[in-house]
């Protein structure tokens, strides 16, 4: 199993929720965070942000537990979904998952995702 963590800009949340919807995922974690790359919160110009002067941008964190042979659709989907072209669309990221257990029925894996 893999856990798939995307960073991705919050107005492409919807069109990410969408793709993933359409590719039979049924479940994800959504997080709101801040922080910035290489460009040091640079947005390229599509971002102002009047209230403060930081250079963390806010963004979306999701997380998807996937099978393994999914992995790669559920990549692509994300890939193209939150694709822009400009500075700042965002990271994903691919970590191995030893076991998911349901609480309630004590489910174990792709019978708990």
């Amino acid at each position: 199993m893999k856990k798939i963590e995307a960073i991705i800009k919050p107005f492409k949340l919807s069109a990410v929720k969408d793709a993933l919807h359409e590719a039979g995922i049924s479940g994800m974690t959504l997080t709101d965070v801040k922080g910035f790359g290489r460009q040091r919160g640079s947005s390229g110009g599509l971002e102002t942000i009047d209230e403060y002067d930081d250079e963390f941008l806010a963004k979306m964190k999701v997380e998807i537990i996937v099978d393994d042979e999914n992995e790669k659709m559920v990549i692509d989907a994300i890939k193209n979904a939150a694709y822009s072209g400009k500075i700042g669309d965002g990271k994903i990221f691919v970590y191995n998952i030893e076991q998911v257990i349901r609480i309630r029925t004590g489910e174990k894996n792709s019978d708990a995702v």
